[in-house]
């Protein structure tokens, strides 16, 4: 009976060190992949949350829309910060990513942008837009146009150029990668860029956009993790820091000035 008891205390200790070591490994160094602005600054108002619960927070910068999804499913990156809800489970059915997301935090409206006109009356016939070539982003840009009185498009989530059935002003509409959207301002009568992409360029959304998005936009910017380490104690602890009070405060002082407000 005594020998029974030892085992089982054994066992129990054994179980509870496992779980301990556990734990410790966890503890340390939180990967996240994130685009410059406003992700990376976000991520460093969480990190000192982050640092309450023992946790360092290293924020490695993209400038792509591709590669943080693929460091993140390879297991590169344990988190990444950098994109809204249908742009990830657009590349997760097309690439069969193992990615979720964990937290909304903020919306970054798209604008159109440019350095010839002021107002959208003054675009003329056969000028030349360019938008997003990504499928969520282009979608998002052609509805905009749309919303504006611009062109009109198919129904449906991931539309293209191709889809426009009708352009009264024979508008040539260019889709490029959304990072050099701010470079074809020279060339283009107008573009529709990305918020965090606008500001890197020295564009004030809420004062340089033509028009943009409605606040309550739905492309929420996302945390996205694997899929099966939902339940990490690291990663808990860094959806709890990027949704804290000081994140949100972060935000409604310095982003809602530049477009960007919170989503939490």
């Amino acid at each position: 009976m005594n020998k029974t008891k030892t085992a089982l205390a054994l066992a129990l200790a054994f179980v509870v060190l496992q779980s301990a070591a556990a734990f410790a490994a966890d503890k340390g160094k939180i990967v996240v992949g994130a685009s410059p602005f406003p992700h990376a600054e976000i991520l460093k108002v969480a990190a000192k949350q982050l640092e309450k619960e023992g946790y360092k927070l290293e924020i490695k910068e993209f400038n792509d829309y591709v590669t943080p999804n693929i460091a993140l499913a390879d297991g590169s990156l344990d988190a990444n910060f950098f994109q809204h809800i249908p742009y990830l489970d657009n590349m997760v059915r097309e690439q069969k990513l193992p990615l979720v997301w964990i937290a909304k935090v903020h919306i970054e409206p798209l604008g159109l942008y440019s350095k010839k006109i002021k107002k959208l009356d003054e675009i003329k016939k056969g000028a030349t837009i360019a938008v997003p070539n990504d499928p969520t982003n282009g979608a998002r840009a052609l509805r905009l146009l749309e919303k504006n009185g611009l062109i009109k498009v198919k129904a449906g989530d991931l539309i293209t150029a191709r889809d426009i059935t009708e352009n009264k002003l024979g508008l040539k509409i260019v889709e490029l990668e959304a990072a050099q959207l701010p470079r074809t301002l020279n060339d283009t009568v107008a573009s529709v860029i990305n918020t965090n992409f606008a500001v890197e360029a020295g564009l004030i959304p809420a004062t340089d956009a033509i028009v943009i998005e409605d606040k309550d936009s739905p492309y929420a910017n996302v945390l996205a993790i694997r899929k099966d380490e939902a339940n990490k104690p690291s990663i808990k602890a860094l959806a709890k820091a990027i949704n804290s009070p000081e994140v949100k405060r972060f935000i409604l002082t310095n982003l809602v000035p530049k477009g960007i407000v919170p989503a939490f």
